[in-house]
């Protein structure tokens, strides 16, 4: 156990158990879930605005429970969270992938201190006829997350062609025909439903990369290699939060206190809920650098095609001061909602 964390330890973050607001948070995301979908197949352009809303948002907060799931922060049993995290994966679309395979990727990057890589993004969009690539890069320029359709249809597929995977394709093809038949009814009961659908997933995909991009400056590793070694210094000072705001900390609430990321990477088994106090104690040892929303709404924009080409930029200068002029961000969100390789 490292030194930082035995000093959290005394503030007994690692048992901080809020029952209730685990609760909260899984009920809302189940029954919003569903309640939304409902809202979608209204006739009312009201209540569809409404559900567009809480479908969008239970999909992220899916997400974002996967994640608490992945670091065992929610249930004491990790067959518990297994299982939970299999059915927040479920209603993200992350399914394709068993939630432990997952979650060793994401376990890895925090370990590693590192991001990984399935392929070689640009190498793969240039494989492409020109006319493809160009529709591709202007679905991005209008903001359309069409690299992420690419590679999430390109990880599903991946068990029909990448022999690592093979073993996966009977839950692949499960998965494909149930949901498939599901969606299939939902636009029969309503072709109107189906689109907003299509729409809150959208817009879930582009919340989370919005979010991730900007986390992390991390060297990116394609997955098999040996990543370099490093430590909790270069950890913090790679890492970067993103509170929407620092005066009304019940907006971050509003996706699990993600945005808290340096004191999730100081102690990632720290629950959602006790973030902000592990931050304010964090903020008084060392500097913690924040990206407040509007910033990460105009960089993520601003740089939308400069990540494409090169890739996520250089975040600090040479004062060790965060630059956003030069920091474009990843494409992010890959690692919470796509399937992946094994990281052996």
């Amino acid at each position: 156990m490292t030194a930082v964390e035995q000093k959290l330890n005394s503030l007994n973050y690692l048992r901080s158990s809020k029952p209730f607001w685990n609760a909260l948070a899984i009920t809302y995301t189940l029954l919003g879930y569903y309640a939304g979908i409902g809202l979608l197949i209204a006739t009312s352009f009201l209540l569809n605005a409404l559900g567009i809303v809480i479908v969008t948002h239970t999909l992220v907060l899916s997400a974002y429970l996967a994640h608490e799931f992945t670091h065992g922060t929610i249930f004491r049993s990790m067959k518990l969270n297994t299982l939970a995290g299999e059915v927040a994966q479920w209603l993200n679309g992350a399914c394709y992938c068993s939630f432990r395979n997952m979650s060793r990727r994401h376990i890895a990057h925090h370990i590693e201190k590192a991001d990984h890589a399935d392929c070689d993004l640009l190498k793969l969009l240039r494989s492409f006829p020109k006319l493809i690539q160009w529709f591709i890069l202007a679905l991005e320029w209008f903001c359309f997350p069409a690299l992420f359709f690419l590679l999430q249809w390109r990880a599903i597929t991946a068990p029909y062609w990448n022999l690592v995977r093979r073993g996966e394709r009977l839950r692949v093809t499960t998965m494909l025909l149930i949901r498939g038949a599901m969606f299939a009814l939902l636009g029969w009961v309503s072709p109107k439903a189906l689109l907003l659908y299509f729409l809150c997933f959208m817009g879930m995909v582009t919340v989370i990369r919005l979010v991730d991009a900007f986390q992390h400056d991390y060297e990116t590793i394609p997955i098999g290699e040996i990543a370099p070694e490093q430590n909790l210094d270069y950890e913090q000072f790679h890492t970067f939060s993103t509170l929407f705001t620092k005066r009304w900390k019940w907006i971050n609430l509003l996706l699990l206190n993600f945005g808290y990321h340096n004191a999730h990477h100081a102690l990632m088994k720290c629950p959602w809920h006790s973030l902000p106090e592990l931050h304010e104690e964090l903020s008084q040892r060392q500097k913690i650098l924040n990206i407040d929303l509007v910033t990460l709404l105009i960089f993520f924009h601003q740089h939308r095609m400069k990540r494409i080409f090169l890739g996520e930029g250089e975040a600090l200068n040479d004062r060790g001061e965060l630059d956003m002029s030069k920091f474009y961000g990843a494409l992010g969100g890959t690692a919470i909602l796509l399937p992946a390789q094994l990281i052996e």
